[in-house]
């Protein structure tokens, strides 16, 4: 099948429309990437969603129609696709996430994304899944993270461990033991032993501060020039790093309700108190980055993977690729690019294939991951109105 994957993750940088060709039964499947493109949101709709992460007052009317918007803002990036979408089998789109709240012991996990599914089919016609996460919530999961199964069953190794972290807006790991795949075996089960978790802020404390430092003539440090130019601060990475989200332990899931603007905002206050200059700055959030993965790996893995494949915007920030290596030394730190599994695609491929699992009634939660109680099928499936 030729399924359109589509992403906007927690930065708001733009949304990522992957045409990918995927075959395979159940869990042995095989995902080749057709053509990637990154569409950006306009400056309207981006603050509109910025300001709504940032807990602005909306009203009904007007979440309607930010809904209604950002679905035009997809359906844009399939049309700069540039391909005919007579030849499109089904979409998978993941929608912008405005709000994520964790399960807990008193009550079940909320989460709300927008761009609706209903009308991205309506638009282009073809067969859409969306709402990906609301299901395994239900099951009492945190509906977060979703890709570790595709990672399982597109990256693993039959004779070593490796871990796969994305580093968008917000970071998350997916912990791959070995697994022998028998791609010719149809009835493959699915993978074992598979666990993954959010290790915390990603880009999106590094991009807020570029942002703010720059006076908005920039909106993220390319290939972490501009932190290179810095020293990180040790002590306030030590600080940072006393926050209860990282000693807490898997499963778990997060977003900008905790390391939003409000979270960075008191992170430049303190480096103030330290006298820290903008590139010190810059170079102490890159490496909070980076110790808040080495510490989620330290504390809660078996042990530290022989490999490590980044993905996502982080991938192509050097600065921050390379103080991962320093704090992992004993794991090779590389980009998922140099497993032939595109690093910047990667997050909108894995939702090409949970829609075609979706399509083939394929259950694509991994309970070991999210905390659900069972594996279920995720994601509501939209057919286009029939043309009158």
């Amino acid at each position: 099948m030729k399924v359109i994957g589509l992403m906007s993750g927690t930065s708001v940088d733009g949304i990522d429309a992957a045409l990918t060709e995927i075959s395979g039964k159940g869990y042995a499947v095989k995902a080749q990437l057709i053509k990637g493109i990154t569409y950006p949101y306009s400056v309207d709709v981006r603050s509109r969603i910025l300001a709504l992460c940032d807990h602005e007052p909306i009203t009904l009317a007007e979440l309607a129609d930010l809904d209604d918007a950002i679905a035009h803002h997809f359906v844009a990036a399939i049309d700069a696709l540039e391909i005919d979408l007579a030849t499109i089998d089904l979409l998978g789109s993941h929608g912008q996430t405005l709000h994520h709240r964790p399960p807990s012991a008193s009550q079940l996990g909320h989460t709300l994304q927008l761009g609706r599914g209903a009308l991205i089919a309506h638009l282009t016609g073809c067969p859409t899944v969306s709402n990906f996460r609301v299901a395994d919530i239900a099951f009492g999961g945190q509906g977060a993270p979703l890709v570790p199964i595709v990672d399982a069953c597109l990256l693993s190794k039959s004779d070593s461990d490796l871990a796969v972290q994305n580093i968008g807006g917000i970071g998350n790991i997916t912990y791959l033991p070995p697994w022998k795949r028998d791609l010719g075996n149809d009835d493959m089960a699915a993978p074992q032993g598979v666990i993954g978790w959010d290790t915390g802020p990603g880009n999106a404390l590094i991009d807020w501060a570029v942002t703010k430092l720059s006076q908005g003539q920039k909106t993220y440090d390319d290939n972490g020039c501009w932190a290179a130019q810095g020293t990180p601060y040790p002590p306030l990475i030590a600080q940072w790093l006393q926050h209860p989200f990282f000693h807490q332990p898997p499963p778990k899931s997060t977003g900008r309700e905790l390391f939003g603007a409000g979270y960075v905002e008191q992170c430049w206050n303190d480096a103030q108190h330290h006298s820290l200059s903008e590139e010190d700055f810059l170079a102490t959030l890159t490496d909070f980055t980076a110790a808040t993965i080495e510490l989620s790996y330290r504390q809660f893995l078996p042990q530290l993977p022989t490999e490590v494949l980044i993905s996502g915007g982080g991938s192509y920030n050097s600065y921050l690729m390379a103080r991962l290596q320093q704090r992992l030394p004993t794991s090779s730190v590389l980009s998922s690019d140099q497993r032939q599994l595109s690093a910047g695609y990667k997050e909108a491929i894995a939702f090409a294939v949970l829609a075609y699992w979706r399509w083939h009634q394929i259950p694509s939660n991994l309970p070991s991951v999210t905390g659900a109680s069972q594996a279920c099928l995720l994601g509501e499936l939209w057919t286009p109105t029939p043309s009158s």
